[in-house]
C-alpha cells in the first residue's frame, strides 16, 4: 500500500524562497504547510532589503535638501527625526508582512508561525510537539548574522537590529566591508553620524570590479567615512552611555553603535538535518544538486540557506523551480550566469558578468571601454563626485563579458543593460544603439 502523508510538501521556512515554494506548489494541487519561527518574508522583508532600501531613500534627503538651493528652491528650518523614518519604515514592513500571508492564505496554504525541526526523511516536529509527515520536505531557512568573537561582542548589533535602534547615533562604528557594511555606512553618514568603517582586510566589496571599489572609497571618504583597514574590533567596552572600542594595534575611541556586518551563515544550525542524512558543507550550507535536492532524496533546499548565491532574486528563482520541478512536472535548473547585483551605497554601484580581472584571468586578451564622466545633477549642483561606466569586452569576439558603474541610478540602469550581457550582445550592438539624451544612461553606448 502506498504511505499517505499529512502533507505533499512542507516547508521550513518563509522568506522569498520559501514563500515562492509554496504558493507556486499550491497551485498545482499539492497539500502543502509553511512553518516560519520569526515573520513571514523572512529577511528581504522583514530585516533586509526591503527596509533597508527605505532607509536609503531617507538618507538621500540630505543631499537632495542641500541641493535643492541651486534649483531656485528655498528651504528652511530643516531638522531630521530617525523615530518617524524608523517607524514609517516598520510599518511599511508589516504591510508587506501583512501581504506575504494572504499570499500563502489565498493560496490555501497552511501556515505555523513556530520553529520547525527535521525528524527523518518525512518527518518535522513543531516546537510546539506536534509532529507531522509529509512527501517532500524543502529547507529555506536563509543564513543569519555572523558575530566574531571578541570580548564585548553582545554589545553590538547586527543588520537585524540595527531597524529598531530608539534613537540615531551620533557616532557609529562598523566591522566589515562588504555591501551590508557599505550600505549602512552611507546611511548613518548621511543622516549626519560620524561613521568609522573597520576591516580585517585592506579592501572593501571583494568580488567587484576594482576600480568602482576604489571609486567609491574616494568619493566615501570625501563625504567624512573614515576607514580602518587591517585592524578589527579587539575588545568592546562599556564607556559610561557609550563604548570604548579598541582596535588591534590602535588605541581605543568611543562609539555609541558598533554594527557588525561580517558576513552571513547559512542558518541550519539545530534543525535536525542529520536525522535524515543531510550532508552539510564547511559554513552549515546545505550542498544541493542542480534541481536543489539534498543528499537525501525526499529534502530539497532553497536560498540562501545552500550559499550558492546569497540573493533574494535567486532565491525566488530557485524556489520557483523546485516548484515546477517537483510538483509542475515541468523540469527547471536555474541558470547562475550573469545574474546582477548591486550595492545601494551612496553613491551606489552595481555590475553584471565578469569584472575586469576575472575577464583578464579567463580570456586573456580583453578590451576594456570606460566613461568616466560628472552627472549632469552634480555638475549643476556643484558636487565633484564622478560616475564610473565600464564594459569588458572580449578581444576575440566583441562579445561584452561585463558590465560595472558606479554613479547615481546605477542599479536602475543596470537591470535593463544587464539582458544585453545575459543575451551575449557585442560591443558593435552597443555602439549601433541610439543614445538617450540627455541620460546617464547613453554613456553606455558612446565608449568608444
Amino acid at each position: 500500500m502506498p504511505r499517505t502523508y499529512d502533507y505533499d510538501l512542507f516547508v521550513i521556512g518563509a522568506g522569498s524562497g520559501g514563500v515562492r515554494a509554496s504558493r507556486v506548489a499550491a497551485s498545482y494541487g499539492a497539500r502543502v504547510a509553511v512553518a516560519e519561527e520569526h515573520r513571514i518574508g523572512g529577511t528581504c522583508v522583514i530585516r533586509g532589503c526591503v527596509p533597508k532600501k527605505l532607509l536609503v531613500y531617507g538618507s538621500h534627503f540630505a543631499e537632495e535638501l542641500q541641493d535643492a538651493a541651486h534649483y531656485g528652491w528655498t528651504v528652511e528650518r530643516t531638522s531630521f527625526d530617525w523615530p518617524t523614518l524608523r517607524d514609517r519604515v516598520l510599518g511599511e514592513v508589516d504591510r508587506i508582512n501583512e501581504a506575504y500571508t494572504a499570499t500563502l492564505e489565498s493560496h490555501g496554504v497552511e501556515r505555523f508561525l513556530e520553529r520547525a525541526t527535521i525528524t527523518g526523511p518525512h518527518g518535522v516536529r513543531l516546537a510546539s510537539g506536534r509532529e507531522v509527515s509529509a512527501r517532500t520536505i524543502l529547507v529555506a531557512t536563509g543564513a543569519w548574522p555572523v558575530l566574531p568573537d571578541f570580548p564585548g561582542a553582545d554589545a553590538c548589533i547586527t543588520s537585524n537590529e540595527v531597524f529598531h535602534l530608539p534613537s540615531l547615533p551620533k557616532r557609529v562604528v562598523i566591522q566589515g566591508a562588504g555591501y551590508i557594511a557599505m550600505e549602512f555606512a552611507g546611511i548613518f553618514n548621511a543622516l549626519g553620524c560620524t561613521v568609522t568603517v573597520v576591516n580585517r582586510s585592506e579592501a572593501i566589496l571583494r568580488g567587484y570590479d576594482e576600480s568602482l571599489r576604489d571609486r567609491l572609497l574616494q568619493i566615501t571618504m570625501a563625504r567624512g567615512i573614515q576607514y580602518r583597514f587591517n585592524c578589527p574590533i579587539e575588545r568592546i567596552d562599556k564607556a559610561g552611555e557609550c563604548y570604548s572600542v579598541k582596535l588591534e594595534g590602535h588605541d581605543a575611541f568611543d562609539a555609541d553603535a558598533v554594527l557588525i556586518a561580517t558576513g552571513r551563515r547559512p542558518n541550519t544550525k539545530g534543525l535536525g538535518l542529520e536525522a535524515a542524512g543531510v550532508a552539510l558543507g564547511e559554513k552549515g550550507e546545505i550542498p544541493v544538486d542542480d534541481q536543489s535536492k539534498t543528499s537525501c532524496d525526499s529534502i530539497y533546499a532553497v536560498g540562501d540557506v545552500t550559499n550558492r548565491v546569497q540573493l533574494t532574486p535567486v532565491a525566488i528563482r530557485e524556489g520557483q523551480a523546485f516548484a515546477d520541478t517537483v510538483f509542475g512536472n515541468a523540469p527547471v535548473t536555474v541558470d547562475y550566469g550573469c545574474i546582477p547585483s548591486a550595492v545601494f551605497s551612496q553613491p551606489p554601484l552595481a555590475g553584471v558578468g565578469l569584472t575586469e580581472g576575472q575577464a583578464r584571468n579567463k580570456f586573456g586578451s580583453i578590451k576594456v571601454f570606460s566613461s568616466d564622466f560628472r552627472p549632469m545633477k552634480n555638475v549643476f549642483a556643484g558636487r565633484q563626485e564622478r560616475g564610473l561606466y565600464k564594459l569588458v569586452v572580449d578581444a576575440a569576439t566583441d562579445k561584452v563579458l561585463g558590465l560595472h558603474m558606479i554613479g547615481p541610478e546605477a542599479p536602475e540602469i543596470l537591470q535593463a543593460a544587464a539582458i544585453a550581457v545575459k543575451a551575449g550582445l557585442t560591443k558593435a550592438d552597443f555602439d549601433a544603439t541610439v543614445a538617450l539624451h540627455p541620460s546617464m544612461a547613453e554613456e553606455l553606448v558612446l565608449m568608444r
